[in-house]
């Protein structure tokens, strides 16, 4: 029996590589392989991987808040006594658990079990999902067997000899060849007659991208001239309901999460998206046509670069976030 923990959190950039492997795992070795999950409390991952049939263990671990006011402030205090309650218990479940190796996919949530698991002498990978890594892998990867990256030139942060080229880990079944558009339109509601457009802000959402369709949808009279996948993000799920709810208007599909992402490519003629890393995977593997709004909320513009990429051969357009409108 092989035990293998997962590890990563906070936005589906690092949950889904992780839930992909964890897929691809079950597919290889079936019964003779268990997995946990090991996520941060109160956050996403709590939910969506329960929901998938797996199990996770939560860490009290925390981050640090930029922004400051006064609230924030407060818990950037309680920063460090989390991390300890943290690593504690990331050593009691490596043991319980009787890990076999540890992968860290990223974010604060994968901090304590991966620092846990080296200090105990169990395996660990890391899984970098951007163009620019992220602090966590960064400090991490002195320890780890092997960094699985999906761009090049990472050795700028990661000890080249144990850099491996694996691109990102994604779900679902993607392809340039369209898949089945016709059962896809269905699935939204559409039809042949318009073209459609999809927006995408990621898994927490974009006020930014929120915005700009809210401002949209008031020049029209019920009636978009396109038909719209509209994924507003968790964060705005309520509000941007109950904004259509007040605006109605057809030709338009609006939701938190896009849980077909093979029927919204299959169906969408152009992409209008953020720029995390597995998005931008999967925008390659389907070839759409593409406008990147990368995020300004991020480490080290992450996003940019993860755009540019593409950008740079010519695979894609980039419209700065303070430029929508």
């Amino acid at each position: 029996m092989k035990r293998i923990i997962l590890s990563g959190g906070g936005t589906g950039g690092h949950i889904y590589p992780a839930v992909a492997v964890a897929e691809a795992l079950k597919r290889k070795w079936g019964e003779e392989v268990e997995i946990l999950f090991v996520g941060a409390e109160g956050k996403m991952e709590m939910e969506k991987i329960p929901a998938l049939g797996y199990r996770i263990e939560g860490l009290p671990v925390a981050g640090i808040q930029r922004k400051l006011n006064l609230h924030n402030i407060i818990n950037n205090l309680k920063v460090p006594f989390k991390v300890l309650a943290s690593i504690r218990r990331a050593k009691r479940i490596v043991r319980e658990f009787k890990a076999d190796i540890v992968v860290g996919f990223g974010g604060y949530a994968s901090a304590p079990i991966l620092w846990a698991a080296q200090r105990l002498g169990v395996p660990t990978i890391i899984q970098e999902q951007n163009s620019y890594a992220g602090v966590t892998n960064k400090l991490l990867s002195k320890r780890a067997k092997r960094i699985c990256v999906a761009y090049d030139k990472m050795e700028r942060f990661f000890p080249a000899e144990r850099i491996v080229m694996t691109g990102n880990p994604l779900r679902g079944r993607f392809s340039a060849d369209g898949g089945n558009r016709a059962e896809a339109l269905e699935y939204y509601g559409f039809n042949d007659s318009l073209p459609v457009v999809m927006v995408v802000g990621g898994s927490l959402g974009t006020r930014t991208m929120n915005e700009m369709m809210k401002a949209w949808v008031r020049t029209l009279n019920g009636e978009a001239p396109v038909q719209v996948i509209w994924q507003t993000g968790k964060f705005y799920e309520k509000e941007m309901q109950q904004f259509l709810a007040e605006h109605p208007t057809k030709n338009i599909w609006q939701g938190a999460f896009i849980d077909r992402m093979d029927y919204a490519y299959a169906a969408s003629d152009v992409v209008i998206s953020r720029s995390g890393a597995c998005t931008v995977s999967e925008l390659c593997l389907v070839a759409k046509p593409t406008i990147f709004v990368p995020s300004p909320n991020v480490s080290e513009d992450h996003q940019t670069k993860n755009a540019m990429a593409l950008v740079e051969k010519g695979a894609a357009e980039i419209v700065p976030d303070s430029e929508v409108v």
